[in-house]
């Protein structure tokens, strides 16, 4: 579910991190395009809007929302930095032949997992790859 700006600006807050136009139009971007934009994409749609903007402050930018928890980082393929909003329980889908990344709903929690009992579970990402539907018909 899409946050509103107002909402985007009190996560900022809350978590202590300082407020500029920039930082809150890539975490509004985000946001809004839940497409898991890479920081190529972030850059290139923003730059009309911000020109002074550089893959440097987003680089930066998502680095600080990643550690406070407001932006996670995907790592799908090894040379391939994507970027989600959405923290709630579910998995990703990369389509091969177009490249794009989708969600599904899966109870990660639910899964059963064997030979990990002694160890202390920090992040838990559920991938597929394959193709996908409109893929298919071509």
């Amino acid at each position: 579910m899409n946050k509103t700006f107002e909402e985007l600006t009190n996560e900022l807050k809350n978590n202590g991190i300082r407020l500029s136009h920039q930082r809150l139009k890539i975490l509004e971007y985000i946001n809004n395009h839940r497409t898991h934009p890479t920081v190529d994409e972030i850059y290139t749609d923003l730059l009309d809007e911000i020109p002074t903007l550089s893959k440097t402050t987003i680089y930066n930018t998502l680095n600080t929302l990643i550690e406070t928890d407001l932006v996670k980082l995907l790592t799908i393929e090894e040379n391939e930095t994507h970027y989600d909003i959405n923290f709630e329980n579910h998995g990703h889908f990369k389509c091969e032949s177009c490249k794009k990344i989708f969600d599904f709903d899966i109870d990660i929690d639910s899964l059963e997992i064997k030979g990990l009992d002694d160890f202390k579970i920090k992040h838990k990402d559920i991938y597929f790859k394959g193709v996908c539907p409109e893929c298919s018909k071509k």
